[in-house]
Parts: C-alpha cells; structure tokens; sequence
C-alpha cells in the first residue's frame, strides 16, 4: 500500500489510537510510523508549516509502531489497535466534475437515460454517433468545444453537463463534510436504495489556506448514477453519503523529488472484485484531464473562496464503467462485499470494501469531538510535565 519509490516518499497520515480515544498525525519512517503530534495537533496545522516535509523526515519523533501491524489493523478494523483515518482532518473535501472530456459523455448518458441504467445503452449509441469522433483532446472555454456544444444541442442532446465539461467554468462541489471522509481499510457507503453505483477513481491534491498545492493522495468519489441521473440537482445527495469519501493512505508531500509534475502524467488504477467471483479493472490517466491543476485550483479557492484550514480536491475521473455485470444492456453497479483498491505508482493504495451507507459505522468523531480530544490530551501532556 505504499508508493513504489517509499524510500524517496515523505508520508504522512492519521491515525485513530484506541489507547488515547482520538487521532494521531503521524508520518512513515521506513517500516514504522512515528508521531509528530508534538509538532502538529491536525494535520491541518502540520500542513500550515514551511517547514512540514522537514518536520516529517526529521529524526525525532517517537515511534508508535510498524507500517504492517497499521495495515493488518486497518483491513480488519481492529478496534482494538491503531488503525489509519483519512488523512486530512479540517480540510474541506471538494471535488471537480466532468474533468475528463470522455467523461463527459457518461453523465449526458446518465442524464438522458433519467438514471434508469437499462436505458443507458441506446442513449450511448445515440451520443457517440453524434459526436462523430474522440474528444480527449478537446480544450474546454476553446472555440472547438464551443462548437461540439453547438452540434449537440442541436441533435437533441444537451445536458446541463455541457456546460461544465466543455465551457470556461469547472464544477466544483463539496463532496464530505470536515471529518466525515474515511481511510484505508474502512468500509465505504453505498445507500440501499441506489441500483447503479460505481467507484470514481481519483488524484486528490492537498492545498494549504493560501490555496497552495502541498501534496497529494488518492480518493474514492462513489457515485450514484441512478440519483445524479434524476436530476443534476440531487448531486448531493448522489455524492454525500455516509462512508462515501475515501482518502488515503497517506498525503505524500511534495519536495523536490515529488511535484505536481510528477502527478500530473499518474496512472491510478483500479481493481473491484466481488464477492461473487466478479473482477472490473480500470484506469483513470491523470494527463489526459480537460483541465489543468491550476484551474481546478483557481476555481476552488481565492478572492470568492477561502478555506482557512486548508482543503482537499478531487480532480475527477476518466474511469466509468460501461461493461455488463449481470443484465446484458445495465452496465456495472456495485454490491456489498465487493473490494475496491485504488493504486497508483507515486501514491500507494487505497483499499476499501463497498457495505450500505445504512449498515456502516455511524460517523460519530465531528469537530467538537476533536477539539475536546485535544483538549484533553494537551492537559494530560501539560500534568505529566
């Protein structure tokens, strides 16, 4: 579950300690974790700092344990022994949408098929025909994607998603509240009442309050096609469920080995396999976004949008998937029990087992439950001294 190049990574995490009842910011060293809550109460406030990939490489941290106990722990979700969280704590989760021209295509589909999956494949044939030709190349707010708009709408086919995927603007939206995202290892939410779901593999960069890029992980935005195809103004109810934001495992920060350039050509990958013997393989090929970092950036923070402690963004994928899982015509849907891992060559792992959002643990650890763990835990420092 860790990057490929982990000697050269500067890693950093939470994890929940059962023994304190609340998180600890911690970074890899080697085959160990160590915590730097010394340095920084939140992640949050470790990222704030100049100097965070000296605090996370520097020698003085104590250790707490190995990397492997932290895994074991994590897949089984022993409540007993530390386990890894999602490693942004007051950082507000946002995500962009449609951020891949092929993308696109899906959610004009979704919308027109009215989130009746049996419906989908028709609409599919009808949208490709009309386009004539791939559109992975097409810059959005350019002249050309003004004029695929143009030829859509005129077939009949315009979507609300148009706008977003091809026009100057990005969608960004806010996918979890602060907190309620959950990390490697953790069961992640699909509602019971949803029938066409799948998993959004995704680059997720890692800002700090100034809106500048710190770092950068992987994420799971789970969809529900079914509710998002209704109506684009059901997006959070399609998007905000319990469990259905997953972040990990770790932040890798950038220094001078690791860049937004680095990321920006990533290969994340992506396996489900099921239960029932189902296996789906897919892809999401960061370089061949629409739009660039910068973009997705400026559209999310600055002068109309500041974000104090900091926030996490979802870049969006290429990934969704159109292959048969049981009804020949309904596409891919998820079931309870399927494993999703999300990988990636810089960024390690992300693995999580699909249950309802209804059945999963309760997100219960909010804000004011942090800051009373704190609280709590800066007196009990404080006595001991």
């Amino acid at each position: 579950m860790l990057p490929e190049d982990r000697a050269d990574a500067v890693l950093v995490g939470r994890v929940w300690d059962p023994a304190a009842g609340g998180p600890l910011v911690v970074a890899v060293r080697g085959d160990e974790y160590v915590d730097l809550s010394a340095s920084a109460a939140t992640m949050s406030e470790l990222l704030e700092r100049p100097d965070a990939v000296d605090v996370a490489a520097g020698a003085t941290a104590p250790v707490r344990g190995s990397v492997a106990d932290l895994v074991r722990a994590s897949l089984e979700q022993d409540a007993d022994s530390p386990r890894l969280l999602a490693p942004v704590d007051l950082q507000v989760v946002k995500a962009c949408g449609v951020t891949f021209a092929e993308s696109l295509l899906e959610r004009v589909i979704e919308e027109r098929a009215g989130g009746d999956r049996a419906a989908a494949a028709p609409v599919r044939e009808r949208v490709l025909a009309a386009l004539g030709g791939p559109i992975h190349s097409l810059r959005p707010g350019s002249p050309a994607a003004a004029e695929l708009k143009r030829t859509l709408i005129e077939e009949g086919l315009w979507s609300q998603y148009l706008e977003v995927g091809i026009g100057p603007d990005p969608e960004v939206f806010t996918k979890a509240p602060v907190l309620a995202s959950v990390g490697f290892g953790s069961g992640i939410g699909v509602p019971s009442t949803s029938e066409w779901n799948n998993p959004e593999p995704e680059l997720v960069l890692v800002a700090d309050s100034a809106g500048r890029l710190v770092g950068a992980t992987l994420g799971n935005d789970v969809n529900l096609r079914d509710v998002e195809g209704r109506s684009a103004l059901l997006l959070g109810k399609a998007k905000d469920n319990n469990a259905s934001s997953s972040i990990g495992p770790f932040i890798r920060l950038f220094d001078g080995r690791f860049t937004p350039e680095t990321v920006r050509q990533e290969e994340i990958l992506l396996t489900v396999e099921g239960t029932d013997g189902y296996v789906l393989e897919g892809r999401n090929s960061v370089a061949r976004m629409s739009r660039t970092f910068e973009d997705l950036v400026h559209a999310t923070h600055g002068r109309h949008h500041q974000y104090p402690d900091g926030f996490a963004l979802y870049t969006g994928t290429l990934f969704a998937p159109v292959q048969d899982r049981d009804v020949p015509g309904e596409g891919f849907t998820h079931k309870p029990g399927d494993v999703v891992s999300i990988r990636s060559r810089h960024l390690g792992a992300l693995v999580n087992t699909v249950g309802r959002s209804e059945e999963l643990p309760e997100w219960t650890f909010g804000i004011a439950a942090l800051f009373r763990y704190l609280a709590g835990r800066r007196g009990n420092i404080s006595h001991s001294h």
